[in-house]
């Protein structure tokens, strides 16, 4: 089958009423299947799965774009997740037989709709950037929206799509192109953020850490603990349970101990796989050993 997967992040995690509307604007299309939704009230994020012909998730996803920005207002947004549009992100992930370069392509269709139809300043990324600088989401993070804006404004930073000024309400959104990944939180036993922030510090790749890795630390307020919160980008380099680990041997050097792990959204079985391989020091797991993927013929 040629699906394709969207997996949009909206900068909304506490109006779960909202999160309802926005999300139902997914499912208006027959052909657009919405699969997971994934609510944090602390991050104030949700982040929703769908899949779809891609002409049609092109269309659903411009929908659900224009219901967000009906109801949310960044200007009032706070959460410990950084964003920069009420829309912050939406990747797209080739599944079956769609290609990468269908994946891309409808990045570059979904990014020109929402600048002319929306207004939405759009920057392409992952696979789909044009500016090898702008591949890692993180390069246009930094100094949030306000740093973002005032580059655009001044016209040294300009996005692939969309006007050449930020509505300050809407933000800017950021369209790729990518492989699956896993995006998941672990708790620490304590509620002291800068260890969180240390931890995700010493997994994460760019600072020396473990292939594929992403990560950030933060406290939660409504569950009194500090978190590191990750995505591992690339599940055939590095396993969740080699993460894991890593992450609970970096807390103990620090005198703290983790708490329960959780995902956001959907993971590849392949991910799933690899982690049971590791933490039970098989050499290999394969779907073709799993009694319910047997019977159901895969």
């Amino acid at each position: 089958m040629r699906l394709l997967e969207a997996v949009p992040n909206v900068s909304e995690g506490r109006n779960i009423a909202r999160v309802h509307e926005i999300a139902a604007s997914l499912e208006r299309s027959p052909d657009v299947r919405l699969l997971d939704v994934s609510s944090d009230p602390d991050h104030h994020r949700t982040v929703l799965t769908a899949v779809g012909e891609p002409p049609a998730l092109v269309g659903a996803l411009v929908d659900l774009c224009r219901a967000a920005i009906e109801r949310i207002d960044l200007t009032g947004h706070s959460g410990v997740h950084p964003r920069l549009g009420v829309v912050d992100v939406v990747p797209l992930v080739p599944l079956g037989a769609c290609s990468m370069a269908e994946a891309v392509d409808c990045a570059e269709r979904l990014g020109s709709r929402l600048g002319e139809e929306l207004g939405v300043p759009v920057f392409l990324y992952g696979e789909a950037a044009r500016d090898t600088h702008r591949r890692v989401p993180a390069s246009l993070r930094r100094g949030g929206l306000g740093a973002l804006a005032s580059a655009i404004a001044a016209g040294t930073l300009r996005p692939d799509f969309g006007p050449r000024r930020v509505d300050p309400r809407v933000g800017v959104t950021l369209v790729g192109a990518r492989e699956p990944m896993v995006a998941f939180n672990v708790e620490l036993a304590t509620t002291d953020a800068a260890i969180a922030r240390e931890v995700a510090k010493a997994v994460r790749e760019r600072d020396g850490g473990l292939e594929g890795v992403q990560a950030l630390g933060f406290y939660l307020e409504t569950r009194r603990r500090a978190q590191v919160s990750v995505n591992l980008l690339r599940v055939s380099a590095t396993s969740l349970a080699t993460v894991v680990e890593r992450i609970a041997a970096e807390a103990r050097r620090r005198g703290v101990e983790i708490g329960p792990s959780e995902l956001v959204g959907l993971v590849p079985e392949e991910a799933v796989l690899r982690a049971a391989a590791d933490a039970l020091r098989l050499p290999r797991l394969a779907s073709e050993q799993i009694l319910e993927s047997r019977l159901a013929g895969r």
